[in-house]
């Protein structure tokens, strides 16, 4: 830290993403979340057509993209938010709708980004733990003041709420907001978008990254009251008016054109997963029942940390956290078949040696 940083970041803890090795062809690569299959052959023909203009701004409202989330969600345009992937959204609603007198309420185990978000805006925040089964329970939420904000399917642990819990949650306190991060939702989980029409206080935020194998493009939306999109705006137009730029716009468009092919990926990641899941229980592993692209592992053979290195060495990259109450846990990314087939031989040899 250098005698230039400001104070009122000295105390911050910032996100730590998954391992990127410069020498990826080393590794089966299991631990971001990301997809094994290419973005849509659409996405990518839209991509080169749209290479002339580069030497131009991106339309700083995004509108054609935004027509094209809208049109997919049966939603009006005006509901809808494009960003420079979800966690800009994110933190676009940390800015907006938590503050001294309006704390951010979220999970102890959820996504990381969370509490940074919530020091970086100078924002109070208090977690929640969740249950020792690792589910939500919303009734520790109501009657709490601030807004709440909640993975749904939860990130590490894959599990999801039913969306009557969240409606009930939504229903329970008109006067806050309640933020939905779906970013696993298409792999078996059921979407709020649906609600966003009946509720004015709920903000549902996507991306493309995940089933939409698009997560090096940088593109997510969110889906809310206009109300509420129009204040997220004012803190887009006051931070990064050009935040999506015009190629990934353009390819997010053949994307959501070419709907069969992410459905068709997103089958085959369930049909991974279940693969990986019997053959883990049969080597007598915990596997929390998950509704994402990846699954939480835990063994009484072999501790979380030890597994995550001795993968490593084999070739295989998986995520170890070290916070207390999950350090015995691996967060294990679907890929292909055969990713997933090399990480069961892997484990095998593990627990044989």
């Amino acid at each position: 830290m250098s005698r230039f940083f400001s104070s009122k970041y000295a105390a911050l803890e910032a996100y730590v993403p998954g391992e990127q090795p410069s020498d990826m062809s080393r590794y089966v690569k299991l631990n971001t979340n990301e997809s094994p299959f290419p973005p849509s052959p659409k996405a990518l023909e839209y991509a080169a057509a749209n290479t002339r203009s580069l030497n131009l701004y991106s339309d700083p409202q995004s509108q054609l993209l935004t027509q094209a989330v809208a049109k997919t969600y049966g939603v009006d345009p005006d509901m809808v938010l494009v960003t420079n992937g979800s966690d800009e959204i994110l933190n676009f609603a940390f800015m907006a709708f938590t503050d001294k007198k309006n704390p951010a309420l979220f999970a102890d185990i959820t996504y990381g980004f969370y509490p940074v978000f919530a020091q970086l805006n100078d924002s109070p925040y208090e977690t929640i733990p969740l249950r020792d089964d690792f589910s939500l329970c919303v009734d520790d939420y109501i009657g709490k003041k601030g807004t709440v904000f909640i993975a749904n399917p939860n990130a590490p642990t894959g599990v999801a709420l039913e969306v009557s819990e969240i409606e009930r949650l939504v229903k329970s306190d008109p006067d806050r907001i309640v933020v939905v991060d779906e970013a696993y939702v298409d792999f078996g989980a059921r979407s709020c978008v649906a609600l966003t029409r009946k509720y004015r206080n709920l903000l549902v935020c996507q991306t493309f990254s995940k089933s939409r194998s698009f997560a090096g493009g940088r593109l997510g939306y969110g889906i809310g009251d206009p109300a509420i999109i129009a204040d997220l705006n004012t803190i887009k137009y006051s931070t990064n008016p050009y935040n999506v730029n015009s190629m990934t716009s353009a390819m997010g468009i053949g994307i959501l054109e070419d709907e069969e092919y992410t459905r068709t990926n997103c089958l085959k990641i369930i049909e991974n997963r279940n693969y990986t899941v019997d053959a883990l229980k049969r080597l007598g592993f915990t596997v929390l029942p998950s509704c994402a692209n990846f699954i939480f592992v835990s063994s009484d053979s072999i501790e979380g940390g030890e597994l995550y290195r001795r993968l490593k060495e084999k070739g295989v990259l998986v995520r170890h956290f070290t916070k207390e109450r999950i350090s015995n846990w691996c967060r294990v990314s679907i890929g292909s078949r055969e990713s997933m087939e090399i990480f069961i031989e892997k484990v095998m040899e593990i627990l044989k040696a």
